[in-house]
């Protein structure tokens, strides 16, 4: 059994400095969070992020993960427009895919943003989350969905954050992440969600969803989200 810890940028990503690395079977970093902790076996960034915020050397066993590798991952699961354009829902889409995990544990990745002092653990940034994408219109609808698929793999989304989040998972501590289980959901609604999903055809195999965004009707995707959130709430 597999348990994948995911570091985000968020102010409290700096918490697991400090966690025993027991728990967790691997550790992907986003971005910048490969400064959290050096034991990190994964690093995943987008292809515009600066080589000078990457890390100089690589201890044995780690690898760097880039849009090369997680773009086909993420596209098994329906691509970035039904799956949220974060890289902290496409860190998570390509650990399930690629280490079928039995626990997937997040912390830094909460996605709310203060209006003054600092929006990540490093100072401030960008916060991907608040610019306008139609791949972002609920997050926690694709916090649902990503829930929702990843149970049906047999795995547990949980969320290690005590603060606000738009995450829709349980929470958990770190030591107890292990034994956490995957959510109970409708199978009926799921079906429905996907078939609604294969019908729009909102799918763009080169990730670049972006470049495509005139065909995309934003209503159909907002009623498309209330779907998800009424098939991931627990029965």
């Amino acid at each position: 059994m597999t348990t994948v810890l995911i570091i985000g940028s968020g102010p409290n990503a700096v918490a697991a400095r400090e966690w025993e690395r027991g728990p967790f079977d691997r550790i992907v970093a986003i971005n910048n969070a490969w400064r959290v902790r050096p034991d990190w076996d994964d690093l995943i960034h987008p292809s515009d992020f600066p080589d000078a915020r990457k890390p100089d050397d690589l201890a044995g066993g780690q690898r760097i993960i880039t849009a090369d590798d997680y773009v086909p991952l993420q596209n098994a699961f329906g691509g970035f427009v039904y799956a949220g354009g974060t890289m902290a829902f496409t860190a998570a889409y390509w650990a399930l895919a690629a280490s079928k995990p039995r626990v997937i544990a997040m912390i830094g990745c909460d996605m709310v943003y203060p209006p003054s002092g600092n929006t990540h653990f490093y100072g401030t940034g960008t916060a991907d989350p608040l610019r306008t994408d139609i791949s972002l219109r609920s997050l926690e609808a694709k916090s649902a969905r990503l829930a929702t698929l990843a149970a049906r793999e047999g795995c547990a989304m949980v969320n290690l954050s005590a603060d606000a989040s738009r995450l829709t998972f349980p929470r958990a501590q770190p030591a107890q992440s292990a034994a956490c289980t995957p959510l109970n959901y409708s199978a009926t609604k799921v079906a429905a969600a996907l078939k609604e999903e294969d019908r729009l055809g909102y799918y763009v195999p080169s990730g670049k969803y972006w470049k495509e965004e005139d065909r995309f009707d934003p209503a159909a995707i907002d009623a498309l989200d209330q779907m998800w959130l009424k098939a991931g709430q627990p029965l």
